[in-house]
């Protein structure tokens, strides 16, 4: 009789737990972070629209001193501390002024006055100095009736762009939509990098690489597409290239010491910390306080101040643009540095990273997870 083996039974089949619902009080937290959330960003993109007001204004003016006094007098009554007159031998010195983004623009006074802009610079600007070139002609009109001078003879001031805005973009509008994509390509790619990219050395290379070559593609599409952009091709890419650094690499760098909690920082510290007060869409002076000037030292600030330099004003100084700029790609660069010696210990956010891809790839693959 032969005898057969049973086979051990299957375990019965456990049915499925139904997932449990999210605690009420856990949705109505949710609720309330992500209206805080909305509410900060709000403030942070209407802050600099709602708040902004002339301060300040460096505008250069030539003329006797009587009449340059008279002339801030007017201006100042007709909006207390917007304009801050820059006394300059003559109309030469007035347009070296402007041309070296010295002074937003100028006023010259005498038997020929005239009131030189420059669209290129701020059109908002231009806009306050076209209104005052109406008050001075209406000034100047009103002195001669008092005096019973015959209005005919009365000069007429001339308003003279100086360093006008690219035919291709007179409104400058392409101009000012130009810096957008600084910043936010800039965080597109140190985010991205920082997800798909392990290893914080890699990561620098990754940024370097992903910087040049977005440089280029920005500037052929602003410049030699649409005309936003001026003046020498690839200097303007050498700056478009170091402000996508400025902006990316600072998130890696928090990655390689934070982990992932790197990327909220270093999202929020350029979106809504440093975009703000970059002055880029009106100048710095029309922030309160001393926001406008600090906004210069963040990537956003810089790269628009730079680029708009090396467009219109090749006499400005943009050494400070430069400057800032470098530093925060550097800055990136050796908190990258810093994740790195971190990872040879084994300590480092990033070789945790490291750890939980090797152990999904090896579950795609079936292979068992390696413990320790």
């Amino acid at each position: 009789m032969s005898s057969t083996t049973d086979a051990p039974a299957a375990p019965p089949a456990v049915p499925p737990r139904p997932v449990p619902h999210t605690p009420w009080g856990r949705v109505v937290a949710l609720g309330l972070g992500v209206a805080a959330v909305v509410g900060v960003l709000v403030l942070a993109f209407s802050w600099p629209a709602v708040t902004a007001e002339p301060k300040d204004l460096p505008v250069a003016v030539a003329g006797p001193p009587q009449a340059v006094a008279a002339l801030g007098a007017t201006l100042d009554d007709a909006q207390p501390g917007a304009v801050d007159l820059v006394p300059v031998a003559d109309r030469a010195a007035a347009v070296a002024a402007v041309e070296s983004r010295d002074a937003y623009g100028a006023i010259v006074l005498g038997a020929s006055p005239e009131v030189l802009t420059a669209s290129a610079a701020s059109t908002v600007t231009t806009q306050l100095l076209t209104t005052a070139a109406g008050q001075l002609q209406a000034g100047l009109t009103q002195q001669a009736l008092a005096s019973g001078a015959d209005a005919s003879a009365v000069p007429t001031v001339a308003v003279t762009d100086v360093v006008p805005l690219s035919p291709d973009d007179p409104r400058g509008a392409g101009l000012t939509a130009a810096m957008f994509p600084l910043l936010l390509g800039g965080m597109v790619g140190g985010i991205a990098i920082s997800l798909l990219v392990v290893g914080a050395l890699r990561r620098v290379l990754a940024v370097a690489v992903y910087a040049a070559a977005g440089g280029v593609v920005l500037v052929a599409v602003l410049q030699s597409w649409f005309g936003a952009l001026q003046g020498d091709w690839w200097t303007n890419a050498g700056a478009a290239a170091l402000a996508l650094a400025a902006v990316a690499a600072p998130i890696t760098g928090f990655v390689a010491l934070l982990g992932r909690a790197g990327i909220a920082l270093g999202a929020v510290t350029m979106m809504l910390v440093a975009n703000p007060i970059s002055g880029a869409t009106m100048p710095p002076e029309f922030l309160p306080w001393h926001w406008g000037a600090i906004g210069q030292w963040f990537p956003p600030g810089a790269g628009a101040t730079l680029l708009r330099d090396l467009s219109y004003f090749p006499a400005a100084d943009a050494g400070r643009a430069w400057l800032a700029l470098g530093l925060w790609a550097g800055v990136g660069v050796l908190l990258s540095l810093v994740g790195h010696l971190r990872t040879a210990g084994g300590v480092e956010p990033d070789a945790e990273a490291a750890r939980d891809e090797a152990l999904e790839h090896a579950a795609r693959r079936g292979e068992p997870a390696l413990q320790g």
